[in-house]
């Protein structure tokens, strides 16, 4: 085992450290938390009262703005509960049964693949809601935008599929490696 000179330490420490400058980052997207719950409320607000005579579709895309809304809220939660616990420190919510069951066990890998599949719901919740409007008699037909719109879901879509392949290539590789090292464990200990 080699020995550290004071100045490794020292830098390790400063490195090990720096990890608490994305605390603030955190404490940041909590307060856009507040901003998306501020929006959804004032969705319901200006909604609920036109309830009686509102037309089916403008009921719909209601709903869908605000189950738009909830998923980009999940999505700001996963990244600051996630983020915090993959980057900074864990957090100690003690005994706590309120304790989300995937804290703590979700990697950057399970990260990215929830972050990509709720970009992918709000992506389909938004090209659903322009499709709507489309019914719409007032309503102009910018065909533009649409396309835009579907090739943009798309790339989303494809890019899921992109991570879920490569995590999906990289577990077996992760695999292999393990097979490897009992195989050559085995073979050094004279074990079959």
């Amino acid at each position: 085992m080699r020995m550290r000179n004071t100045g490794e330490k020292i830098l390790e420490s400063i490195l090990f450290n720096s990890r608490w400058i994305l605390a603030p980052v955190y404490i940041g997207l909590v307060i856009s938390l507040l901003m998306l719950l501020t929006a959804f409320v004032t969705e319901i607000i200006h909604a609920v009262p036109q309830l009686i005579g509102m037309k089916t579709e403008v009921v719909i895309l209601t709903v869908l703005s605000l189950i738009d809304l909830s998923l980009a809220l999940n999505l700001v939660l996963i990244v600051v509960f996630s983020g915090y616990e993959n980057f900074v420190s864990r957090i100690d919510t003690g005994d706590s049964e309120d304790r989300p069951q995937w804290m703590g066990t979700l990697d950057f890998s399970g990260m990215k693949m929830k972050l990509i599949g709720s970009i992918v719901a709000i992506s389909a919740i938004s090209l659903l809601r322009a499709f709507m409007t489309l019914t719409g008699s007032d309503a102009p037909f910018d065909e533009a935008r649409l396309r835009w719109m579907v090739i943009l879901h798309l790339t989303f879509i494809a890019s899921g599929v992109l991570f879920g392949v490569m995590d999906w290539i990289a577990a077996l590789t992760d695999a292999g490696k393990e097979k490897e090292k009992r195989t050559s464990e085995a073979a050094r200990t004279g074990g079959g």
